[in-house]
């Protein structure tokens, strides 16, 4: 989908899910008026969950889906595991493979001597994203099992909620 669809299914979605059009939502600082901003964001993998936290409390919450070897933290390139500590949320991509995708800024320096100590690649490139534009499966099918590379995936609304109230170099702390 282009990124002018893009922006028209997000400004369509906000209308419906909270009546509020959002001017322009190419823009990262465009927001719907009562769209709560997140000051961190913290994932529970083990329990497959993404919350959204302002001062400390979470306002909202969201079921996710993890690469196909989640327990750990990523040591490889190609490990299928998603990184644990914290990191930054330090760019968006609305024109992904997947509906939205907002990047977690691993790897950081310790990551990459880590990796270097192994003689392997840290990889990279791991994101908070939607659903694949092209489905294989059911739409369902993709948060109920975990089937990414090392992302974090949530179903498309979740993302339109998450690319709407997170900032680009928001905090985000994944948990074991």
């Amino acid at each position: 989908m282009s990124v002018a669809g893009r922006i028209a299914v997000l400004a369509a979605a906000c209308v419906l899910l909270h009546g509020t059009a959002v001017a322009d939502m190419a823009t990262p600082g465009a927001r719907a008026a009562e769209f709560p901003i997140a000051d961190h964001v913290v994932v529970h993998k083990a329990e497959r969950r993404l919350e959204l936290k302002r001062n400390g409390e979470v306002f909202s919450s969201f079921p996710i889906a993890l690469g196909g070897a989640p327990e750990g933290h990523k040591e490889r390139e190609g490990d299928q595991r998603t990184p644990e500590g914290t990191y930054r949320l330090d760019w968006r991509n609305p024109n992904s493979a997947f509906f939205l995708a907002m990047r977690v800024s691993y790897p950081n320096e310790a990551d990459i001597r880590r990796a270097r100590a192994r003689g392997v690649s840290p990889g990279n490139n791991i994101m908070i994203h939607g659903l694949p534009n092209e489905l294989r499966l059911p739409s369902d099918q993709y948060i109920l099992d975990d089937w990414t590379d090392g992302c974090i995936a949530v179903s498309n609304s979740a993302m339109i909620d998450i690319w709407l109230s997170v900032p680009d170099h928001t905090p985000i702390t994944i948990l074991p």
